[in-house]
């Protein structure tokens, strides 16, 4: 009981203590200290493994792998949910799924959506004078037709490319069928470079302001459509259509690189290089129907490191040293409350969040103020990929998964087992209750709710 009381008593203070520290980040020009302008780019199932600094050697990422030379190299980074929404919704407003309630995709038909009485990043960032846009796919809303969490109810100040007709998908080609207000600029547009095409004219067109653009691409989620002429490159290369080695998805991938690429190239003949923070990462892990995730377990849709582990770069150089890497569990969550230190913004009460502030690791440190990372995904049925109704910790290298659905549990040494081959669990039951204990105080703690959020669709368009 005493070390429930403790366990309570830490996350209440960091939940409601203000930001402790600030860091005198931002270059100066002309003697005037400017706020660090913040890109965000997320794309959506795309893998750990998926980008050359993480070791893939079929896709070709140079750029990608250029923010990675140049800045910080999460290597233990995960995403909020192992599908699309909750994490989405944790980015945007600093909980974690279980506290939101969104702990599943959203439909489109739904009653759950984005609350418009959430204070989302993009408003905190407003408030710290920052012009803000978001491009690209939102997936918050519920009932489309009545426009219920849509992107502008959330104040946002330009709205890109965002879902009109459908709430998941755009489609990759022009012209586009789910966002028929959309004109392509050219026949058979691609929506991955119009995108990026659109983000590098919101940054020419704020130059002279801090802004905040939040780079949300549709790739490379299913159904995988790409360039031809990049497809049959990839398809000429040794391996091409083995385990891994897809060239639909590489082309993919590709697309959203050459978009970094051009963004790097704008910042620097705009004299914005060392002025901006540029952060790259995912949603969730790789869907196994069309890649693997080795060395990890799984993909999409499972809480195994194949479906919550993610690429995260960040790239700034007058606050993060170049070729840096870090081995810090980190969250989705944890991207709000950094983003508000690094803009000045104070917390407040007004809104509990749940992650952590990132800055410290930026100097170097190895540490952040966090005992453990939970996950929380109750289902009332399997998931179409095979994922299952489950929660999952953590702490340490320990990790372990309650399968919601049996009652069973796994165990897992990450330092030693990072494919999660070796369940420790009926070795280990002393370490077993321990940290089962830990997961039951932190859902009564943030009121996670066992019952699932709606029945799965069937559809792969979703999610």
């Amino acid at each position: 009981m005493k070390r429930r009381e403790a366990i309570k008593a830490f996350l209440s203070a960091a939940l409601l203590s203000p930001l402790a520290s600030r860091l005198s980040f931002g270059a100066t020009r002309k003697g005037v200290a400017r706020k660090p302008n913040i890109i965000l780019i997320l794309a959506d199932d795309l893998g750990y493994g998926a980008l050359g600094s993480y070791g893939n050697r079929f896709n070709e990422t140079p750029n990608l792998d250029r923010l990675a030379r140049e800045g910080l190299r999460f290597r233990d980074a995960y995403a909020s949910a192992t599908v699309c929404s909750p994490t989405r919704a944790a980015l945007m407003i600093g909980q974690h799924p279980a506290r939101s309630g969104i702990t599943n995709y959203l439909e489109g038909d739904d009653v759950k959506f984005l609350s418009p009485s959430y204070i989302t990043l993009n408003q905190r960032m407003k408030s710290a004078g920052y012009t803000t846009g978001l491009g690209g796919k939102w997936h918050l809303t519920g009932d489309y037709h009545k426009r219920r969490g849509a992107p502008q109810s959330h104040h946002w100040d330009e709205v890109i490319l965002s879902e009109t007709d459908h709430i998941s998908l755009g489609d990759y080609f022009a012209p586009y069928f789910f966002m028929p207000g959309v004109k392509a600029r050219e026949p058979n547009e691609y929506l991955t470079d119009r995108l990026n095409f659109e983000a590098v004219d919101f940054i020419r067109r704020h130059k002279d302001k801090p802004f905040f653009l939040y780079l949300s691409h549709y790739a490379p989620h299913t159904n995988l459509a790409a360039k031809p002429d990049i497809v049959a490159r990839y398809k000429r290369k040794p391996g091409a259509g083995g385990k891994g080695k897809n060239p639909v998805l590489a082309a993919m991938i590709e697309s959203i690189d050459d978009g970094v690429g051009g963004i790097l190239r704008t910042l620097k003949i705009l004299g914005l290089d060392d002025d901006t923070l540029v952060i790259f990462t995912s949603d969730n892990g790789g869907e196994t129907n069309v890649t693997t995730n080795a060395p990890l377990r799984a993909g999409k849709s499972w809480l195994y490191e194949g479906g919550i582990r993610v690429p995260l770069v960040m790239r700034y150089p007058v606050g993060i040293r170049a070729g840096a890497a870090s081995h810090v569990p980190v969250v989705t969550h944890d991207h709000y409350m950094t983003l508000m230190e690094l803009a000045n913004v104070r917390a407040s009460n007004q809104q509990p969040t749940d992650g952590v502030s990132l800055a410290p690791l930026f100097a170097g440190r190895d540490q952040i103020k966090r005992d453990a990372l939970y996950w929380h995904y109750p289902l009332a049925e399997p998931h179409f990929l095979g994922g299952r109704s489950a929660a999952a910790m953590r702490h340490d290298n320990y990790k372990l998964i309650e399968f919601l659905d049996t009652g069973e549990m796994e165990l897992y040494n990450l330092a030693e087992d990072i494919g999660e081959s070796k369940n420790l669990a009926r070795a280990m039951p002393d370490k077993v209750m321990e940290l089962h204990d830990m997961m039951e105080d932190w859902r009564e703690w943030i009121g996670a709710s066992m019952e699932p959020m709606r029945p799965l669709a069937t559809d792969a368009g979703h999610g």
